[in-house]
């Protein structure tokens, strides 16, 4: 029986899963990858333990799918964007992955922001330059690392490289491309925006571009001894996790917004012309001719995540002991506080924010009558509002009236309801539990013609979706909070970089 294979490596986690062509998940394997933190901003992962890691997922999802490898069409890999992966000119990682997590260049950006070079940027690629863009990673590099940037051979992003591991073949597709060398009207690789940055020296590093269902290589055969793959099986070039998670969502399409509630705020809009705002991406789309228009930071699920490893450890271990999920065993707790009124706030800028690189993180109007569900429920609304400034943000430039949301956070109905009610808008969530796969598996069985399209999903999606429709004084509420969430976010930015700099006086006593 065909089937197809998705790989979707995030930041904390690389996953495997593989589909029947129907839509329908046959296998899923995970592995835990390692996040290196040397110093204060600085995010990072070593290349060799992805693929490592990677590959066992491959390997133990074949054997829970209880078929023949054989029956795996064809292969894309999706996964988080921004962040830079460097091979040398022998092509051997260069150095640990720096992930999109990473804010090292905020200095170099906030000198780029105050110059004419902001506007510059903003006019020739479509969006202005940010923390994790593999602009200011590589000018950083440049201006810190001279001998490795001067061995830099092959700029890759994440599921690039997973695509060069699986086929020894160097490259990209048309959504990663331009992350930040493109011309935004074009929709090719610019010199000019090298040079704009720079780094004019390393245009010959960009891989060359392909579709995002375009066959680019075959596995391997050392590849398909270490997987259990056949040798030969098909892979396409795959594509940006944004737009593979609202393509495998159902939310890839103009009038609506996709919102990707994962490690990042992800906030997007399909358009059939370029509209350029320094409050959002515009960046290509999977078919020429379109753009994706994402309004992102990362704030969003990694604060519950963070929350749940440093406070509640102890029922972590008890759901695992008891094969229960974690999220199911905080559930009550969760909706209990969310039923009585509360004064906490929550800023989830653990890893960055929509102001700059220097906020971070903060808990407000705690008393001490509050509990841990009080403060969950703070860190939830806290990333739903910080999804609300981006969607908000698009709403100025394009016309959307519905959001389909995916994600960790989407599982819980109480927290899609109280999307809705925050945004103000229904709220759709298909049941898609690995979405971005699905989305990379999409690519992969359009390229070997299963498909017409990534966009013709064989599913009825309206059958496995559901709709929260906004309640009416809850809204009212939240524009409240909303409100006084943003207020305070105002009175902070002249004091974030001040909070940042204690850090700093500690490393230098």
């Amino acid at each position: 029986m065909p089937s197809l294979l998705g790989i979707d490596s995030g930041l904390t986690v690389t996953k495997a899963v593989i589909f029947d062509i129907d839509g329908t998940p046959l296998a899923v394997a995970r592995r835990r990858v390692t996040q290196f933190m040397p110093k204060a901003r600085h995010v990072e992962r070593d290349m060799d333990e992805l693929w490592t890691r990677t590959a066992d997922a491959i390997a133990e999802a074949i054997k829970l799918s209880n078929r023949p490898a054989s029956d795996i069409q064809a292969i894309a890999a999706t996964a988080h964007g921004d962040g830079i992966y460097l091979l040398d000119k022998a092509k051997k990682p260069l150095g640990r992955a720096i992930l999109s997590l990473d804010s090292r260049a905020g200095s170099i950006v906030e000198q780029w922001l105050k110059s004419p070079l902001a506007d510059k940027a903003l006019s020739l690629t479509g969006q202005l330059p940010h923390v994790s863009a593999p602009s200011a990673l590589l000018a950083w590099i440049k201006a810190n690392e001279p001998e490795r940037y001067a061995q830099i051979g092959h700029i890759l992003s994440c599921k690039d490289w997973l695509r060069f591991c699986l086929t020894d073949v160097s490259g990209t597709d048309r959504t990663e491309a331009s992350t930040s060398f493109t011309n935004v009207s074009t929709q090719n690789y610019s010199p000019d925006a090298l040079a704009l940055f720079n780094v004019g020296e390393l245009t010959g590093a960009l891989p060359p571009v392909s579709r995002s269902d375009e066959v680019v290589g075959h596995v391997t055969e050392a590849v398909a001894k270490r997987t259990g793959l056949a040798e030969g099986t098909p892979v396409v070039a795959g594509l940006h996790d944004v737009t593979a998670s609202a393509l495998g969502a159902g939310g890839y399409a103009e009038g609506v917004v996709a919102v990707i509630a994962g490690t990042y705020s992800i906030n997007e809009t399909l358009s059939s012309e370029p509209r350029v705002d320094g409050r959002w991406f515009c960046r290509n789309a999977i078919a020429p001719g379109q753009w994706n228009n994402m309004s992102i930071s990362p704030a969003s699920s990694a604060n519950y995540e963070w929350f749940l490893d440093k406070l509640c450890a102890r029922e972590i271990a008890s759901a695992e002991a008891a094969s229960q999920s974690i999220h199911a065993l905080l559930a009550p707790e969760i909706e209990a506080a969310f039923a009585r009124p509360s004064s906490a706030l929550f800023h989830p800028y653990l890893f960055g924010s929509p102001y700059g690189a220097e906020a971070s993180a903060s808990f407000f109007g705690l008393g001490g009558w509050h509990d841990r569900g009080d403060m969950l429920r703070a860190v939830l609304e806290g990333i739903a509002f910080n999804h609300k400034i981006h969607i908000d943000a698009l709403s100025d430039g394009f016309s959307f009236d519905r959001a389909r949301l995916a994600g960790g956070v989407s599982r819980n109905p109480i927290v899609v309801q109280m999307f809705a009610d925050v945004l103000g808008m229904p709220v759709t969530v298909t049941e898609t539990d690995e979405a971005a796969a699905w989305g990379a598996a999409l690519c992969a069985g359009a390229g070997i013609g299963i498909y017409a399209s990534p966009q013709n999903d064989p599913r009825d999606v309206g059958k496995i979706a559901t709709t929260y429709e906004p309640d009416l004084g809850r809204s009212a509420e939240y524009r409240i909070r909303y409100q006084l969430f943003r207020d305070i976010a105002e009175a902070m930015t002249p004091l974030w970089p001040r909070i940042g700099d204690l850090a700093n006086q500690h490393s230098q006593d």
